[in-house]
């Protein structure tokens, strides 16, 4: 199937199956992604510097996104559910888990640390940013309420790196 084929597919669905089928399996990977990779990256860029953040970010992204890649595929083959296919959900599930995961990796590939953290931190808040903005837009939360609940949780996983990094 052409990448043509995928995304007039995509259009052709209405508001609910865009739901079940694009956005929730999206926005699970992406705030997976980019929430639950903050500690260790944060806490191998204090321990370890930068190539060692790279690393552990770029481990933690590509094994995060098989594993909720995995988990969403293996959770409902959309057959009760009629959220689709098993497959397609997993990839995006995937996909937008290593891109969240991976986003706030790169800035280690600075050598010095404290730029990259520097350049790190405002990724960050960009990602949990795009978080709240997505959900505003396809789930109707309001903006405020979710940029306090994305927020909250990726200072509270950022938190547990640093404070890790520096014992």
């Amino acid at each position: 199937m052409s990448p043509a084929t995928v995304v007039r597919n995509f259009r052709e669905l209405d508001a609910r199956d865009l739901q079940l089928r694009v956005v929730q399996p999206g926005l699970i990977g992406l705030i997976d992604g980019t929430i639950s990779t903050l500690a260790p990256i944060f806490a191998a860029a204090y321990v370890s510097g930068s190539r060692a953040a790279l690393l552990v970010g770029l481990a933690a992204a590509l094994g995060a996104a098989i594993s909720m890649g995995l988990s969403e595929g293996l959770s409902d083959d959309g057959s009760m559910t009629g959220r689709g296919s098993a497959v397609t959900r997993g990839l995006i599930t995937g996909v937008a888990t290593f891109i969240g995961g991976v986003a706030h990796a790169l800035p280690f590939l600075i050598s010095d640390v404290h730029t990259a953290l520097a350049v790190a931190y405002p990724v960050v808040a960009t990602e949990l940013l795009a978080i709240a903005w997505i959900r505003r837009r396809f789930q109707q939360v309001s903006l405020r309420q979710s940029l306090i609940q994305v927020t909250l949780g990726g200072v509270l996983v950022a938190a547990v790196g640093i404070i890790l990094g520096q014992a």
